[in-house]
């Protein structure tokens, strides 16, 4: 039996194109083959499917996710776009891909009304004149901070500490910055960053249990264009820490999806 590429066929055998390839069996870098017998043929290859492909594409990319579970999608417009950011040539099994895919995400539970349902029973609390000093990650730098805390405990100070493995990163009000300084040694400062606002979401106890609440407050001040200078989750506490000159904005992109989420739980 002769086989030729797909590609190189005469005009008469080009209405083979137009049959259905099943894009879960075909590797995008796979060949298709004709024979005169009107069967197609797949050389296997190592690489991963055109459907695996383009599932990873869209978990990789949220908010084209969140339309395709809503419905909203174009699917015509999203293969073209996953062939230019991919570099693959064929659209209509792509768009059979995406749709095959959509398909799955509908049945799969929508965590959005989990985590709105979170957010109308949250409130907020903000305090200015925050400092960030960044610190080596060095045992003596602990040591130091032991006593500094005990002193603050004792005072009704406020502070928070992160350790990492490369640094200690502590957060406390703007007049303990020297203190704080002076406690860890000058020489043991990496960072010290000033005029900031600290401001927290104070969720109920289900947060804990609730996935997705912290990235979905963070998509939202990303989206206003807030850069978001630490993060800290204490318990049922969502701590976001921003520049004075965002702070306006950043409470109001807060206040609006709690406010927002109060809308929408109520109506269902």
């Amino acid at each position: 039996m002769a086989v030729a590429s797909l590609d190189t066929v005469s005009a008469d055998r080009t209405s083979y194109r137009d049959r259905s390839v099943n894009v879960n069996d075909v590797s995008q870098n796979e060949h298709i083959y004709y024979d005169p017998d009107g069967r197609g043929m797949t050389e296997p290859a190592s690489h991963e499917s055109l459907a695996e492909r383009t599932r990873v594409y869209i978990d990789a990319h949220p908010s084209i996710k969140d339309c395709i579970t809503k419905g909203l999608i174009n699917y015509s417009s999203l293969a073209r776009l996953i062939m230019r950011d991919l570099g693959v040539g064929n659209e209509e099994a792509l768009m059979i891909a995406c749709r095959r895919y959509a398909s799955k995400l509908s049945i799969t539970t929508d965590h959005e009304m989990a985590i709105l349902s979170v957010l109308k029973d949250s409130r907020l609390e903000m305090r200015t004149k925050t400092c960030i000093v960044t610190a080596k990650n060095d045992w003596t730098v602990l040591h130091k901070m032991d006593n500094l805390f005990k002193d603050l405990w004792n005072e009704n100070s406020i502070m928070q500490c992160v350790q990492s493995a490369s640094a200690v990163t502590i957060i406390a009000e703007r007049m303990l910055k020297d203190r704080i300084m002076d406690t860890v040694g000058r020489f043991n400062i990496i960072k010290v960053r000033e005029d900031l606002v600290e401001i927290v979401v104070k969720s109920p106890e289900k947060i804990v249990d609730t996935a997705g609440v912290i990235a979905y407050l963070i998509t939202n001040l990303s989206d206003a264009g807030i850069n978001i200078e630490e993060t800290v989750s204490c318990h049922t506490d969502t701590i976001f820490i921003v520049n004075e000159p965002d702070m306006i904005n950043a409470y109001s992109v807060l206040t609006r999806c709690i406010q927002s989420a109060e809308e929408t739980v109520g109506k269902n």
